[in-house]
Formats: C-alpha cells, structure tokens, sequence
C-alpha cells in the first residue's frame, strides 16, 4: 500500500496557486522522510551516519549535503533526504545503530513538502497559522509542529524569504485550498 502512494503524487503542481506579485508555492522534490528516536549517544551515531549533525537545541533544522534533521523533540527529529537516497541513508543508520536502543521509521508515504518562496511568505502562512513569524521571533533555521488550520503541519524556515512545511499527503489539498484563498487576499492588499 505504500508503495502505491509513493507512486501516486498527493497534490498536482497546479492545484498550488500561483498569486499575482506574492509568494511562490511549489512542491517539494520528492523525498525519502524518517523519524529518528534516540537518546544522545544513538542521535550523535545517527547523525554521523546519516549527514547533517541531529540538532540538540529545540525547534532547530540542520542541513548540509541536501540533506535536513528537524528537531522535533528531546529524542525526535525528522530526516530529510533526497528521494533517491532514502534506501541507502536507511541501510547506513540501521547499520550503524544496530543493536542501540533507538526507533528509525520511513514515514516517506505518509507526508509531502510544500514550499513557499517570496517577501509575503510568512503573510500568507499567518493566515491560518498562529505563530508569530517574524523574523525575530522565527529565524532562518527554527523549525517547529504547529497547526495551518486544523492540518497538523512541520513548518522550517529555510532563508528569511523561505519556508518548507511538511504535511500529510491527505491533508495536501486541503492546505492548497487554503493558501489559494489567502494567497487572493494577499494579492489585493
């Protein structure tokens, strides 16, 4: 069954919308997705192992490589790697972890990643995401889970005029509906 979702994309590139002089929204290349759990000892060998170090502060991304950790929590990040790499990162920390106490689990069938480009990005994510996303307060590099509406989402901030959000492939849709409408109210102001 997941294979049939990985084969099937979630969202066509033109269900996004595409606002007159406000951000661009795109999909995301396709990519192989784990949640890494571990204590420091098994973060630090993941970490090694899989490219980027797994960032120890909270809500911080690293990447390096093109390759992403997310922290999600004191023994949780998600893994992002290009799709193409996902058996071979999987086969290295499964390897390297084996026998530590730790969880490694493909969640690449399970979510999608959107990207929002442009100086009105953060606007049109404060449409339905309550998080102050000033630049200040939400830095290039912070990641967090929030809610975009009632979506559960992972929203990272790649550059101050960029963020990647992550969601679940059956909620996809739904955000594109919604960033669609907001994305006409952004165009008139």
């Amino acid at each position: 069954m997941a294979d049939a979702a990985l084969r099937r994309a979630p969202l066509a590139p033109e269900a996004l919308p595409a606002p007159r002089g406000g951000p661009v929204l795109s999909l995301a290349a396709p990519m192989a997705r784990f949640i890494f759990r571990g204590q420091s000892r098994e973060a630090t060998i993941c970490g090694g192992t899989f490219g980027p170090a797994l960032a120890r502060d909270a809500c911080r991304a690293s990447d390096e490589g093109g390759r992403a950790a997310l922290w999600l929590g004191p023994d949780e990040w998600l893994l992002l790697a290009h799709e193409s790499e996902g058996g071979m990162a999987r086969e290295a920390m499964e390897s390297a972890l084996k026998g530590l106490p730790h969880s490694l689990t493909d969640v690449s069938h399970r979510q999608t990643g959107i990207e929002i480009r442009g100086a009105r990005a953060a606007a049109l994510l404060n449409s339905h995401c309550m998080l102050d996303l000033d630049e200040a307060a939400f830095p290039t590099g912070m990641c967090t889970r929030t809610l975009f509406a009632k979506a559960e989402i992972v929203l990272w901030r790649r550059a101050a005029d960029h963020f990647h959000i992550e969601v679940w492939r059956s909620f996809a849709p739904y955000m594109a509906g919604l960033l669609g409408e907001a994305a006409l109210d952004i165009g008139d102001e």
